[in-house]
Parts: C-alpha cells; structure tokens; sequence
C-alpha cells in the first residue's frame, strides 16, 4: 500500500498547487469543498441508492446504458452519479436519470470511511479503469456489492507489474469484475482473478440507441443531399490542418462538418482561418448557401447524431493523447478515419483488423485513402457489411451485465 499511497498522495497534492493556476484544476478543488455537508444534504435517508462511478464523460457513456436500464426497471431505484473529473462532472451534473451528481472525494481511509457512511449504497458500479483502493476496500469490508463495467486490461498497466501488488490488491475487491474481451479475461485469470465475465463494452448499446432516435435537421439534410460528407468528430489542431488542407484542394468534390473537441471562439477562429472555401457555423445556420463547403459545429452534444450525414467519417485525437468514440460513427455503417495513436482502444484495433477503419499518419495517407473509398461505391457496401456484422456481435452488453448482477446482488 505504501507505493499506492505515495502515488496518490503525490497526484492530489500535485492538483491542489495546480488549482492556482489550471481552470480544470480549480474546478477540482472547488467541487470537493465542504463535500460531506453537501452530500448529507442531498441524501434521502428514506432511499436506496445505487451508487455508479465514472471518471469523465467517456466512461459516463459506458456507465450511462446500465444506469437507464436500472432505472427503467425499477421504479423506485435511486442513483447516486459521481465523477472524478470536472470535464463529466460539468456536462453531466443534471442528468435526469441520476437522483444525485457529485464529485467522488479523493482516495483516502477517511474519505472512504465517511462517504459509505453517508451513502450506504445497495451495491456500487466503477466504471472501466477507476480503481480507487480505500474506497475499494470499505466496500469490501462492509461487504456491499462493487462491480467493474466494460473493464479492460492490458500487459503493460500496473496492476500487472512486479511492483503492482497494491493495485491487484484492490481488484480482488470486486465482487464480479464484467470485461470487454477474451484478452482481458485471459489476463486476469493468469494473475488468479477468477469472478469475471466478458460481456463487451456497453458503449455499443448507447451508441445504438442514439443512432435509432429520430433526428432530423432539414439544412443538414439539404448540405448532405447527393454530395460525398465527411463528418469529422472531435477534431484537435492536429487534425483540423489536414482537413482543412484538404478541403481547400477538393471542395468540388466534398463537404465537410467538422465538430471540434474544444468549441472556444479562439479555436473556432482558428479552423477559419485555415479554410480557403466558404464556412459557415452551424448555430448561424438558417438559410443554405450552395457554395457552403464547411459547416462547423459550435455546440456540445450534436455530434453523435450528426454521423448519419457522413458517407465517411473521420475521429480526432490520434495524433495526441488517443482517438475519441469510433463507435458513433461505426453504427451508421460507414468507414472511419482516425491518425496513429489509437492502439489502447479495443474497438479501434477491431476495426482496422476488419478493414472498416483507416489509420493515417499525414495528409498524404488521409487523401490516399478518401479518394480510394470514393472510387467505387462497392468498397462502401463491402464496409457497411462487415460493420452490420460486427455491431451484431457487440450488441448487448447492458442487459447481460444487469441480469447478471442483480443475481449476484440477491445473492
């Protein structure tokens, strides 16, 4: 535990300093001030709760389907919904399917102690890599059920190292620990982890969902009408340049909506300034200009919808810290683009193994291959094939999780 304690310790000391001068950091902070008044007041002593943890708004996607379920089928249940990060906390703080939002406090005996006591939760849900040791383990010693989510593993993380003895030690905490992939199972198992399931990622259920609501844009439809749309998710500076280099070179041949990660004036500006062809933002969208190449998406929460736009998509973030979602364009069946840092997303390696994805490391690579998907239209049937295949086989990972849970929790 000393190591375990020592990295901790060193991490949230490290945000507090960073709290002076780092916005998120700040937030951080803040968010956790006074939590034990805040979180006795919000708490109905009268209730149950099923407390679900996510660390930031893409484990809240994966965590998001097994709350609704819970909801949905139980009329009385209560969720309580904490995050870690404020990039959840901030977007996600009046979900209407969670009773409460809050920050989880930081990992300490104390802390631990004092929030179970507060929550008494029936049983507990982490979500994919949020492995907190003490509040782990308090779980454990009052023995409250606690399950991991669309867990997954790799050879490289700690807990798999010669010095990862107290990270192992909080997975035996689990009561049941539900996987992604054989892989991962298969890692486990070597380390003498036995209760585990693989169920999928239940990231492919919600993706599903949304692809299913009925959403229309009539100004979308008319950009999208006969023309090749490349939508382009969550795009970064790095990716930005080569889309919009390309655009400049072939607006006769294609649109773009282009969603950014970060949605500031300052960036905005920037991808305008990049752009040679005519754009257009999409909140100033009211009437269509036919030379409109560009629509940039300066709004939060459109973009796993706007997807079914796209002949192609392509995802930012491979040229930094890793790809975002590539499962919310996949259930539209159409191939998807994404640059070189992508090999910790499982689906990801899926994808490019099954030649539905692309990877590219420049512009070069992005031009080859958009032109090349192009060119005949039975290289896009043969994808979206391959695609309906494999969401087929992904599907369905919340309901094999819940079932199996509340027969563990009844236990």
């Amino acid at each position: 535990m000393l190591l375990y304690s020592i990295i901790t310790g060193f991490y949230f000391f490290s945000v507090r300093i960073a709290a002076f001068f780092n916005p998120k950091a700040k937030l951080m902070i803040s968010g956790r001030v006074n939590w034990r008044n805040e979180l006795k007041s919000k708490i109905d002593k009268n209730k149950s709760y099923v407390w679900i943890h996510c660390a930031s708004l893409g484990e809240f996607e994966q965590g998001r389907p097994l709350i609704e379920k819970i909801k949905s089928e139980n009329a009385g249940a209560s969720i309580l919904l904490t995050f870690f990060s404020p990039s959840g906390y901030e977007i996600r703080k009046n979900y209407q399917f969670a009773d409460i939002v809050c920050y989880l406090p930081f990992d300490s005996k104390a802390n631990a102690k004092d929030f179970i006591d507060i929550v008494k939760p029936k049983y507990a849900v982490f979500v994919k890599y949020e492995i907190w040791y003490y509040f782990l383990k308090e779980l454990s010693i009052r023995n409250i059920p606690v399950f991991l989510i669309s867990g997954i593993f790799r050879k490289n993380q700690i807990f798999f190292k010669w010095y990862g003895k107290s990270y192992r030690k909080a997975l035996s905490f689990f009561s049941h620990l539900f996987l992604q992939d054989n892989k991962s199972a298969e890692l486990l198992k070597n380390f003498g982890f036995l209760d585990y399931s693989v169920c999928g990622d239940t990231r492919m259920d919600r993706v599903m969902s949304i692809a299913e609501e009925n959403y229309v844009n009539p100004l979308l439809e008319q950009f999208s009408e006969n023309n090749n749309i490349i939508v382009c998710g969550s795009t970064w500076e790095e990716d930005e340049i080569i889309l919009c280099r390309f655009i400049n070179e072939f607006s006769e041949k294609y649109k773009l909506i282009i969603a950014p990660h970060e949605i500031n004036e300052q960036h905005l500006e920037k991808i305008e300034k990049l752009l040679k062809v005519k754009s257009v933002r999409l909140s100033n969208l009211e009437t269509l200009d036919n030379s409109v190449r560009v629509i940039i998406v300066d709004s939060i929460g459109l973009l796993s919808k706007l997807y079914r736009y796209a002949k192609v998509a392509y995802v930012g973030g491979g040229f930094g810290k890793g790809i975002h979602n590539v499962l919310e364009p996949i259930v539209y069946n159409i191939p998807v683009i994404f640059g070189p840092n992508y090999k910790k997303f499982k689906e990801a390696v899926d994808l490019i193994s099954g030649k539905t994805a692309f990877e590219i490391g420049d512009y070069e690579n992005f031009e080859s291959i958009i032109n090349m998907l192009f060119s005949e239209q039975k290289i896009l049937i043969q994808i979206k094939n391959q695609t309906e295949v494999y969401i087929q086989k992904s599907f369905g990972a919340t309901s094999k999780i819940d079932e199996k849970m509340q027969i563990l929790v009844k236990n």
